[in-house]
């Protein structure tokens, strides 16, 4: 975000994450302790978090005051992995129902592993979760699939990136469920397979985009779906800034499609290391190389002008420079 000139701000709506490693503009465990609420209470780990977002649901002055002081930064909220709290539960809906009464434009990310993509059962359990979250807590939505750097080490797929993405044509993947498992292609699992493919299918909400954290273009492709989803303008506090790279994005860079994502990540993915690696390796190189005196300067002026010279024809006038 400090690349492009956003001001951000994280609140840690977490009380289990006892070490974050980024600051915290807000931390839930500033106002409820999960430890002291498992001793109290007499809950396990996930029962705890539960409690912490009522407790948080019921004491929401806390966070609505801290957010106040936030001015107009651009706020990330760090969520519990719990799928309760995003299927059923409705403490984290109502909370962020009140945020949205405070003039803030939220979207949801939901960001599961693409290691999901390498089974099918995996993968269509992925799609039902997706979609039970997107009902359940009816906002602006994007589901992620993180990781995608690493999707190629997973062995080949049987599908293009995009089935995948797009999440059409679902049926095709039937054959590779009953491959899986001798268990699928049982009779009682072909009616229950082919309900929940038209489920999703009828739906037509799930899709995902895809995200490696450490690939800046990968990065900005994923801020621009998210800005698209919640309406976001840059404000005043955006754009004051004017570097090369801040000018690229506010223009509109370039982004990745998931056929950039296909080629890039699996299909040429060696290639494109590679390439990146030599890239790399020029710009340290051209860090290191000593820029030119200005002795080096003149010179070089002295030396330009007299070719120069060599080209003009005499005329009688002759010029004489000063030192």
């Amino acid at each position: 975000m400090s690349a492009i000139g956003r001001k951000c701000s994280v609140v840690n709506l977490d009380p289990a994450n006892d070490h974050t490693f980024y600051p915290c503009a807000l931390d839930i465990r500033d106002l409820v302790a999960l430890e002291t609420i498992m001793a109290e209470e007499e809950l396990g780990p996930n029962g705890g978090v539960l409690y912490a977002l009522e407790e948080l649901e019921h004491n929401l002055e806390w966070l609505q005051n801290g957010l106040e002081g936030l001015g107009e930064d651009y706020v990330l909220f760090d969520c519990p992995g719990q799928v309760e709290l995003f299927t059923h539960h409705t403490s984290l809906r109502n909370i962020f129902f009140r945020i949205q009464k405070m003039g803030y434009r939220l979207v949801a990310l939901h960001l599961t592993d693409s290691y999901c993509l390498t089974l099918p059962s995996l993968y269509i359990s992925t799609l039902l979760l997706s979609l039970r979250s997107m009902l359940q807590m009816d906002l602006p939505h994007l589901n992620v699939l993180t990781k995608i750097d690493k999707i190629a080490s997973y062995g080949p797929l049987p599908f293009e990136l995009e089935f995948y993405t797009e999440v059409q044509d679902l049926p095709d993947i039937v054959p590779h469920l009953l491959e899986e498992s001798p268990m699928m292609r049982h009779p009682k699992f072909e009616g229950l397979n082919n309900a929940v493919i038209d489920l999703v299918e009828d739906f037509g909400l799930v899709g995902f985009e895809t995200l490696a954290v450490e690939d800046k273009k990968s990065m900005m492709t994923l801020l621009h779906s998210i800005d698209r989803a919640g309406g976001y303008a840059f404000g005043g506090a955006e754009g004051a800034n004017d570097t090369v790279w801040q000018v690229a994005v506010r223009d509109g860079m370039r982004t990745m499609n998931v056929r950039d994502v296909q080629e890039r990540w699996i299909d040429r993915k060696e290639e494109f290391d590679e390439m990146e690696r030599k890239q790399l390796d020029e710009e340290v190189k051209a860090q290191e190389t000593p820029a030119l005196t200005d002795d080096a300067g003149e010179e070089d002026e002295d030396s330009d002008l007299e070719e120069m010279r060599g080209h003009i024809p005499d005329s009688g006038i002759k010029v004489v420079r000063r030192p």
